[in-house]
């Protein structure tokens, strides 16, 4: 990933953050045969430290976990929000017209190796943390108890778990941080009336601009 360093986030905090609030990872991997891209909900955590550990599951019939290689490192790359810049939100535009458009976003990239696991417990463990994590919001939320034992033990049977052990982790905020205090400032006027993505944009941005001052 091409990372200019005034567009760099570090803080392993904010990182895990946008990982837990975007948890819909693409999980590349290389195989025998050819390269894998899937997209699958994940759990981040911050133990074991530094960087944490990503878990997951995956269909049976998926081929990714029999034709991973072993000796690969696979990468997750979670997508936070993202927003068309306009040179209409820029003041320096009426000064001399000298701005183009961009685009603005925060990624995170995730790399490790992937460990699968075929335990039903460890699954069950798994699948109920999610559900519980995604069904918090529900004024009754669905449990995994509320269906039949039967039923989940079968499906439970169609899954393969993973676990991918943090071992580089990068974050690239883009937030328009190469421009003056004015145009940020004129990019966070911008995106309040966009959707909700561009409102995050903006929400980012304005920290940004608070902790640095020109």
């Amino acid at each position: 990933m091409y990372l200019p360093a005034y567009f760099e986030e570090s803080r392993t905090g904010a990182l895990h953050e946008l990982m837990r609030s975007h948890p819909l990872a693409t999980l590349v991997t290389s195989g025998e045969s050819t390269i894998f891209a899937n997209h699958i909900p994940v759990e981040t955590l911050s133990e074991p430290a530094p960087l944490g550990i990503i878990r997951g599951h995956i269909a049976r019939a998926n081929p990714l976990w029999r034709d991973y290689r072993a000796d690969s490192e696979a990468l997750a790359i979670f997508q936070g929000p993202q927003a068309y810049i306009s040179p209409s939100f820029y003041p320096s535009k009426r000064e001399n017209g000298e701005v183009v458009p961009t685009w603005d976003y925060a990624v995170v990239h995730a790399r490790g190796p992937l460990q699968f696991v075929q335990d039903s417990v460890w699954l069950r463990a798994l699948v109920s943390g999610l559900t519980r994590a995604h069904e918090a919001p529900r004024s009754e939320p669905w449990e995994v108890d509320d269906a039949p034992p039967p039923y989940i033990e079968k499906m439970l049977s169609k899954i393969v778990g993973f676990e991918l052990p943090i071992v580089k982790l990068t974050g690239k905020f883009k937030l328009s941080q190469n421009h003056s205090a004015a145009n940020r400032g004129g990019v966070v006027q911008g995106l309040q009336t966009g959707g909700t993505d561009a409102r995050e944009i903006a929400q980012m941005l304005s920290a940004f601009n608070d902790s640095h001052r020109d």
